[in-house]
């Protein structure tokens, strides 16, 4: 007699089996799907007209998207297959097997309304007791378009190629015209040879067009900015009555440079320097996470390598979220967000801001954190108040969350969830997209924090 349990393989049941019971009654799945049939999609079945065969509900593909965003399945063909191989898709999807068309057709059509979901998630957070706004942490990191840096092509090369072509092409039309046909290779085909060749130049010129105008619109903003450093040192001149020390603000130059470059596959994606040291063609992404929970309360997805520039954009959202989620108080940033512009912004959204000014040392001195600064000057500026406040203990134990708190976040996106590259096109698109992954993390730390 064997003393192992028997295999069923072939068990025949007198009732169909219940998926729901296949399935632990503390599962993701259940929560997710619980969570996406809480939300108003009316504004999603509205868009479906009357004709043709009866869709997929909204409410349906919306938690096979962010089940799958939540545990690391993002392409459509995958989602697809996972509604037959998983017991848990199964359940998201009530045993239904929508193709990845339909998939990926409903993720690229619902992108702004997916904006939309994700406060009213953080609004359900705030009913379960889980968010109470407070102290905002603010990070970005670099993420991978769906194009190759190998793509790229830099406007020095553009000009190149574009002579080399037009050369080929010219070539080929006097070939084309020579009586003596015997000079022509044996399968060549003139013509087809010619419109290739002239396709291409197309295709140049107009990503020649593109540089050029990049670099116009670049070239007004770098004159405004000259122009506004040249007024301020003429100012303080007049004031203090002597000639402005350091070096003056150097022009910007007119005009597409060689080296701006444009991609052929997602000519909105832009090459940055990303975290190994090399270089990537990416996208530059955004999050303020309520230090408290570590929920994302709002991304934003931008072409700027540069985070200095996108401090009053979110300060801009949080104010626009809902009054019922309390009131920002703390915005805590590294010192990449660092400038008197930026200090100034938050002070008149009323938030106090702990952006750092500069690194600091690996090995502090280990009493600096048990005292208090220096009392501040009376006529102190917003941004030498906020220093004084960053050397305070009290400002001290805030910004010391910001690596706990924020930057995991990012961290178990890319490492945990796998979520390193986008896969739509265009930064319309892709600023929806990672606001789809903000919403699967939200319901995911939902999830822990409600128990």
């Amino acid at each position: 007699m064997s003393r192992f349990q028997p295999i069923k393989r072939d068990m025949n049941y007198l009732f169909p089996p219940s998926m729901s019971d296949w399935l632990p009654e503390h599962h993701l799945s259940r929560f997710i799907v619980e969570i996406v049939e809480q939300l108003d999609l009316k504004p999603m079945e509205r868009a479906y007209g009357t004709s043709g065969s009866d869709p997929f509900h909204p409410a349906l593909l919306l938690s096979i998207l962010v089940y799958g965003y939540a545990t690391g399945v993002f392409s459509s063909r995958k989602l697809e297959n996972a509604t037959y191989d998983s017991v848990a898709f199964r359940f998201v999807a009530a045993d239904a097997h929508p193709d990845h068309n339909t998939l990926n057709t409903f993720r690229k059509r619902f992108l702004k309304e997916i904006e939309g979901l994700m406060v009213q998630v953080l609004l359900i957070a705030r009913t379960l007791g889980v968010l109470n706004l407070g102290n905002i942490a603010l990070d970005g990191s670099k993420i991978k378009a769906n194009a190759s840096k190998h793509s790229a092509m830099s406007y020095g090369h553009i000009k190149k190629l574009e002579e080399q072509l037009k050369g080929e092409v010219k070539k080929l039309m006097e070939l084309a015209e020579a009586a003596d046909n015997e000079k022509i290779p044996d399968g060549m085909n003139l013509p087809d040879e010619i419109a290739r060749r002239e396709d291409r130049i197309k295709a140049i010129a107009e990503a020649k067009t593109k540089i050029e105008t990049r670099a116009n619109e670049r070239f007004e903003q770098e004159q405004a900015d000259y122009q506004a450093k040249v007024d301020k040192r003429e100012e303080k001149a007049k004031e203090s009555g002597k000639a402005p020390r350091g070096k003056a603000p150097v022009p910007p130059v007119e005009g597409a440079q060689d080296k701006d470059q444009i991609n052929l596959t997602d000519e909105e994606s832009r090459i940055m320097k990303v975290s190994d040291g090399g270089f990537d063609q990416c996208y530059n992404s955004q999050i303020a996470v309520d230090m408290d929970t570590m929920l994302i309360v709002t991304t934003n997805t931008v072409q700027a390598c540069n985070d200095k520039q996108q401090v009053e954009p979110i300060l801009e959202q949080l104010k626009a979220l809902p009054a019922e989620l309390g009131k920002s108080e703390h915005l805590v940033a590294d010192t990449g967000y660092f400038s008197e512009t930026n200090v100034n912004a938050c002070i008149a959204q009323k938030v106090t801001p702990l952006i750092a000014v500069k690194r600091e040392e690996h090995h502090p001195d280990p009493m600096a954190r048990f005292t208090e600064p220096p009392p501040m000057k009376l006529d102190a500026t917003e941004t030498e108040k906020m220093r004084h406040f960053l050397l305070t203990k009290a400002g001290r134990a805030i910004y010391a969350k910001r690596k706990c708190t924020v930057e995991p976040v990012f961290g178990i996106i890319k490492a945990i969830l796998g979520f390193r590259q986008f896969s739509l096109r265009g930064l319309e698109n892709v600023k929806g997209e990672f606001n789809l992954v903000a919403m699967a993390w939200n319901l995911k730390r939902m999830f822990v924090l409600a128990g």
